[in-house]
């Protein structure tokens, strides 16, 4: 099903105000990632399961809300490729009307929105959401004040996703940085839960990064990090498990390089 005309009225204007607004902070990042256990190969006769992927992340805050862009482009073994997409504005309710919408961990409340951009090759149409996508999220976020985490947020979303049945979506992101001895460290990730619908089973990602600060060793903390991600995904694209003795269920350790700049 193609997204409504409401809803990419919705996400316009948000990207409209988030052109706009007056920022106060930003960082961007680029990430180069290694696996050799990605399921859901991107043909029945390729075995896709060790990738490469570069992974551009742009996140700032503005007098409106925030923004978090990323991109990832894959590339597997057997020179299948795929670019994915993900571009999140979202509005503080607080900011926008002058109020403090704070009670207990929350301390404020946001309009949330997606757009998802895929474009991967897939022959053989293994996956729920098709090769080709542009799919709109909707929804509420929270921002939580949680001891020992940088940063806490829960987004609920209503996806209305291309040339697919809609579903909804719940979204946890977190960061907590520590320290061992003198080492420095960030465990950050998100965990999406993403509802049964027509045409998908539902989905559970809970992918995480533990960095070690490499940069801060001559003098340059928060800049280069070198560590681990896990990927723990269930049903993955909504595909359900053993349809087709295909495993769409992912247990996958990526080691990674990521700088900040």
């Amino acid at each position: 099903m193609k997204p409504t005309k409401p809803l990419l009225l919705l996400a316009t204007g948000l990207l409209s105000v988030a052109a706009q607004a007056e920022m106060t902070w930003s960082d961007n990042s680029l990430s180069l990632l290694y696996g050799r256990d990605y399921e859901m190969n991107y043909g029945l006769n390729t075995d896709d399961s060790e990738r490469s992927v570069v992974t551009f992340e742009h996140a700032s805050g503005h007098s409106w809300g925030d923004l978090f862009i990323f991109a990832d482009y894959l590339a597997s073994e057997d020179d299948s490729k795929e670019l994915y997409t993900e571009i999140s504005p979202r509005l503080s309710l607080g900011k926008l009307s002058g109020r403090e919408l704070a009670w207990g961990p929350v301390t404020d409340v946001l309009v949330a929105s997606t757009v998802e951009l895929g474009n991967m090759d897939d022959p053989d149409h293994l996956t729920a959401t098709g090769p080709h996508f542009t799919n709109i999220l909707t929804g509420l976020g929270f921002d939580l004040a949680v001891p020992g985490f940088s940063f806490v947020q829960v987004n609920a979303y209503h996806r209305d996703n291309d040339d697919k049945a809609s579903n909804e979506q719940l979204t946890l992101v977190w960061a907590m940085p520590f320290t061992l001895g003198e080492a420095s460290f960030v465990y950050d990730g998100f965990i999406d839960w993403t509802s049964a619908s027509e045409n998908a089973h539902p989905s559970m990602n809970f992918t995480s990064q533990l960095k070690w600060d490499v940069g801060a060793n001559w003098g340059d903390s928060k800049a280069l990090y070198a560590g681990i991600e896990y990927v723990h995904w269930n049903d993955k694209f909504g595909f359900k498990d053993g349809t087709y003795n295909t495993d769409s269920n992912e247990r996958n350790v990526n080691l990674l390089v990521k700088y900040h700049f």
